[in-house]
Order: C-alpha cells, then sequence, then structure tokens
C-alpha cells in the first residue's frame, strides 16, 4: 500500500474512480480535471499498483490560517470495507498539517456520513438553511459579476467566523456557476434548468425577486441558518472552528 500524490499516469484512473462513485461524467469530469484538479491538492492510495482512493482538497482560509476544504473523497468498491478512508484522511492530516495547514473542513455527500467522520476526529461546525420558493412579482435589481469580484463582495456579507472561499474555489465553481450581486446581497447561481442556488448571502428575503430577474418560475436556496447540519471541521492547530462553511460543490 502507498499513500502519496498521483502520478501523471493516474489521472485517468481518478477520472474513473470518480465515476464509480458519484456517478459523474461527461461535462462536469471536464469541468473539474480543468479547473478544480491539482495533482498536488489530491491524495490518493494505490494497492499493487491499481488505485484504491483518492481525495481532493482547495484552498480557503479562516482567521488568516490556510484551511484544506476536502472534496470528493472516495474508496473503489472492490476496496471497501477495509478502512482505506481512515488511512487516507489520517495521513492527509498528518501531510496538511505538514504543509502549514490549520484545519480542514468537509461536507458530508449524506446525513449518516456524519457519525463516520465524526469517528475520524471530524466535528460539526456550520449548519445552513434550505429552500424552494417561487419567483415573485417584482424582479430585483441584479447584476453578473465575475469570480474575482463575487470573492470581494463575498467578504462584505459572510456571516462572521465564516470561511474564506476564493481562487480556486471560484474558478471551480464558474465553470458551472454564474455569480450575482444585488444591494444587500450576494448569490451563485448554477447554470441549469432548476436554478439551484449553493449559496444567498445576506437579504435571503431577495429569493423571489431574483428568480423573477432570472425569468425563472422556482428555485432552490441554500443560506446562513440552523435547520441543517452542513460541514464538520478537524484542527490540524489550535485554530478554533469555524462557524460558518456554506459554499460547497455539490
Amino acid at each position: 500500500m502507498n499513500v502519496d500524490y498521483p502520478s501523471p499516469e493516474q489521472l485517468t484512473a481518478l477520472q474513473q474512480l470518480w465515476q464509480e462513485a458519484f456517478g459523474d461524467e461527461g461535462d462536469f469530469l471536464e469541468q473539474f480535471y480543468t479547473h478544480g484538479f491539482a495533482p498536488d491538492r489530491c491524495r490518493c492510495i494505490t494497492i499493487d499498483g491499481q488505485l484504491a482512493a483518492a481525495l481532493y482538497w482547495f484552498d480557503c482560509s479562516y482567521l488568516g490560517k490556510p484551511l484544506a476544504y476536502l472534496y470528493g473523497i472516495a474508496t473503489a468498491k472492490n476496496h471497501r470495507g477495509k478502512g482505506l478512508c481512515r488511512i487516507l484522511l489520517e495521513n492527509t492530516h498528518n501531510h496538511l498539517k505538514y504543509l502549514g495547514y490549520a484545519g480542514a473542513v468537509l461536507v458530508p455527500a449524506e446525513a449518516g456520513l456524519f457519525a463516520m467522520y465524526e469517528k475520524m476526529g471530524y466535528a460539526l461546525c456550520s449548519s445552513v438553511s434550505e429552500f424552494t420558493c417561487r419567483a415573485g412579482d417584482a424582479p430585483v435589481s441584479l447584476r453578473s459579476v465575475d469570480a474575482e469580484e463575487y470573492g470581494r463582495l463575498r467578504r462584505e456579507f459572510l456571516p462572521e467566523n465564516g470561511v474564506l472561499q476564493e481562487g480556486d474555489n471560484l474558478a471551480f465553481l464558474s465553470s458551472f456557476a454564474q455569480f450575482y450581486a444585488g444591494g444587500d446581497f450576494v448569490a451563485a447561481v448554477n447554470r441549469d434548468e432548476k436554478c439551484f442556488v449553493p449559496e444567498l448571502l445576506g437579504n435571503r428575503d431577495a429569493a423571489p425577486g431574483i428568480l423573477a430577474a432570472l425569468h425563472k418560475k422556482e428555485g432552490y436556496f441554500r443560506t446562513p441558518g440552523t435547520e441543517k447540519p452542513f460541514a464538520m471541521y478537524h484542527g490540524l492547530s489550535d485554530l478554533p472552528a469555524p462557524e460558518y462553511f456554506g459554499l460547497a460543490f455539490d
């Protein structure tokens, strides 16, 4: 068993593992491996020359300290039940600490995974609110912004003790979402017919007007809140846990 960064020859195997674990293919895989993937932000387990497990991370920050947003944690079907996820996370935590990261954050894909990650040293740090609404009669004033401006404006609306996600985070998100700003909010809106808004910061009451401005009949919004457990944190230093992490790439 070897735990290390992936080799260039493993790129195809990484894509195949992703597709097996998450079902994504085609456009999404191209977007991720073009805009979100970096070999030095990926750790994988190789057994007898075959890729057995992998994870990725995006750089973010909290209180001026670097954090790793762990993403795409997957184990190949024929290697599940062997504790490889724990081995990979422990190795990654030690490696991140060596690199100077102050902590790691992740968003469990399913409710049942919270207990699993808790056993691996993670604790709930952030909850959100999610709601569906229909377009209102009056559209709000809305302007499209690029990733750089969205990152700058997002700082103004980010809840206190929230994690900053900029750079590669927003570059990847911009491959499938559009950024908007209004007078008292910012929003990232996925480019699909369902109009999923993975993050609305600021005035959540603007949601119906946002839909009207986008000519959408209905939308699904995620905002800061307390209703739904969302992100978990594992400290690698004495940095306290953040209280808001809401921009997940689901």
